[in-house]
């Protein structure tokens, strides 16, 4: 059995992590693994036809090799935000001008044919892609197209359809609480109003959990619509009712 792993998207805490215990359990098991470095990208550049050295794109990983990255934050394979279904014109490697893997739609260029010839050139009999929506959806369409995939959600904003909990996520609530709970000084301090927006793209799950922590007076999340001026009587009845005449909002 030979595994193939990589990870995409935003770096988050661990990852590495993730990547060291994959390859651990494959060891035990008698199986190799190898690394694809910097997202789909790794894929993408790699040339099953190129003879020259490709440690660029892709790197064997045994237990040597990761005994220590769980000591350090992000991914030591990298990450890109490629996407092998939606490649620019420009973003195409040189080796796949107009080949036949790199099907043209529109401005862009959907280079899965490709992407599924790198896995049997190197023998890959399934595939462990770490990310968030986006590589996680292009994992799925492999899936669709025979391939053996499992995905491990990561990203701090907690928001991959069909999972509890992803990679990212803790740390993201306990960086954004440290936040809040510092920025009460100076708010307090000059008797203010404080507005914290935090990441989370579609998803409130990092405001309202940070929010709740931190014990902010409002918390606003994307899923429910706000009146803003219902908000902003709130908000000042919050910051008069504080004997230190300020209020938090986290958005």
């Amino acid at each position: 059995m030979r595994l193939a792993i990589l990870t995409g998207g935003g770096d988050v805490p661990g990852l590495n992590s993730c990547i060291k215990a994959v390859v651990m359990r494959a060891a035990g098991n008698g199986w190799d693994v190898v690394g694809f470095r910097r997202g789909w990208g790794g894929p993408l550049h790699y040339n099953p036809d190129d003879d020259g050295p490709q440690d660029r794109w892709v790197q064997s990983l045994s237990p040597e090799i990761v005994r220590t990255i769980d000591r350090t934050g992000g991914t030591f394979l990298h990450t890109s935000r490629t996407h092998p279904g939606k490649v620019k014109g420009e973003d195409v490697p040189d080796f796949l001008v107009g080949s036949k893997n790199a099907v043209p739609y529109g401005d862009l260029f959907d280079c899965t044919p490709h992407i599924l010839a790198v896995v049997e050139a190197l023998g890959i009999d399934a595939l462990i892609a770490i990310g968030g929506d986006d590589t996680l959806s292009y994992a799925a369409h492999l899936h669709d197209q025979g391939l053996k995939v499992i995905s491990i959600p990561k990203t701090m904003d907690n928001d991959v359809y069909g999972t509890d909990y992803c990679i990212g996520f803790s740390t993201a609530i306990t960086r954004s609480v440290d936040a809040i709970t510092a920025l009460r000084t100076p708010t307090g301090s000059h008797e203010r109003i404080a507005v914290i927006e935090l990441f989370g793209r579609n998803s409130g799950q990092t405001s309202l959990i940070s929010g709740y922590l931190a014990d902010a007076d409002r918390t606003l999340i994307s899923e429910v619509p706000v009146n803003m001026d219902r908000l902003a009587d709130l908000v000042m009845a919050d910051r008069n009712a504080n004997p230190s005449h300020y209020a938090l909002v986290v958005l």
